[in-house]
């Protein structure tokens, strides 16, 4: 965050830094603890339009339907887990991208 930015802003401030998307009102997800980077996540969803324009800070991106998201049980992958809760997918939960399948506490 900027001085004087609120977390929301931030979260609109970076979706145009790096996508170059208009984004709407920001909703906030959840804050999550990210220990192994001794982090606090604040997951926002913004509704963004536009053509999707890379920085030199993303080398790439994919669509994934909802129903075909994984997660992991860390960091974003919490936030990523309750924003596809709130859209009526229960994700499959993997120790890591890519990695087997765990059983998370509801």
């Amino acid at each position: 965050m900027k001085r004087g930015e609120s977390p929301a802003q931030c979260a609109v401030r970076e979706v145009k830094e790096e996508l170059d998307l208009a984004c709407g009102e920001p909703t906030l997800i959840g804050v999550y603890p990210f220990e192994r980077m001794n982090q606090v996540i604040m997951a926002y969803h913004v509704t963004a339009t536009g053509p999707i324009t890379l920085n030199d800070e993303l080398v790439d991106y994919k669509f994934v339907e909802l129903a075909d998201c994984t997660a992991w049980r860390a960091g974003t992958g919490f936030a990523l887990r309750d924003w596809l809760r709130s859209r009526g997918f229960e994700p499959r939960m993997t120790d890591r991208p890519g990695e087997g399948d765990i059983e998370e506490p509801r």
